[in-house]
């Protein structure tokens, strides 16, 4: 019970920590990480209107593009923030008192819930402002966006080490990773492309979570080909996995081999 109230107190200091040197000592440091989503829903959503007429479900654009986006950035913006942890916190790790898995978990527990907050904020907006009255899964919506939130995790805790130790593969995995917007279900649905393309993107897990995401949004929307424990087991795996590089790498981490 001891350790587990010094790492309790460790993990709450470092999320203090980490959001004041993020988004400084000001309140409009956090409110710039909200009000950077909204403006960029609103932008696409003007976008999407200039080149058709109806969205693919229902008849909200910013609803439709906020159902994709959203859960597509609890994994983005989750990934690319815990593959930060290490170099953030470097200096902190010389103390044996604060160990690599604080540090992970301080940086995920401020991201969550930044990304919860932006996410109620776009979806009320998107429902007042366009005077939506329609039922959701609130409970479908908080699971997927978990799953999407865990699969960042994985993805980050891996590349915390593979991005030191292999220069390469960070460049690789940024040329890998920037199109995935494009083709994970963001701005389309995957029903709608031929078998043989639908077949090939359903491997992407992120697929699923916007489909996930969407089925919750829309009751309306079958969402066919969705597999929700692909997305967990993929998620578990690259979790596992990453906390296995950061065990066997937490003594050069320390000693800044790494």
């Amino acid at each position: 019970m001891k350790h587990i109230g010094q790492h309790l107190r460790v993990t709450a200091a470092l999320i203090v920590r980490e959001m004041s040197t993020r988004y400084g000592s000001k309140p409009g440091g956090y409110l710039w990480a909200i009000f950077d989503p909204v403006a960029h829903v609103a932008m696409m959503t003007l976008i999407f209107q200039a080149f058709a007429r109806m969205p693919a479900l229902g008849l909200s654009f910013p609803l439709f593009f906020a159902s994709g986006y959203l859960p597509f950035t609890f994994y983005q913006r989750m990934s690319s923030f815990i593959a930060g942890t290490m170099k953030a916190n470097k200096a902190l790790l010389s103390y044996p008192v604060v160990s690599p898995f604080d540090a992970l978990v301080s940086r995920f527990i401020l991201q969550l819930v930044t990304d919860a907050l932006v996410a109620v904020v776009i979806l009320m907006m998107i429902m007042e402002l366009g005077g939506l009255t329609q039922p959701m899964n609130i409970a479908g919506m908080i699971d997927a966006a978990g799953a999407a939130a865990v699969l960042g995790l994985g993805a980050g805790t891996i590349n915390i080490v593979m991005f030191v130790r292999f220069s390469l593969y960070e460049q690789i995995f940024g040329i890998i990773n920037r199109p995935l917007f494009m083709i994970s279900g963001v701005f389309f649905l995957p029903e709608s492309l031929p078998a043989q393309f639908r077949d090939v993107i359903l491997y992407n897990p992120l697929v699923h979570v916007i489909m996930w995401f969407r089925s919750a949004v829309y009751p309306e929307y079958r969402a066919d080909g969705l597999d929700r424990g692909y997305v967990i087991e993929f998620a578990l795996v690259c979790f596992v996995a990453g906390l296995m590089l950061l065990t066997t790498s937490t003594r050069e981490i320390r000693e800044d081999r790494l």
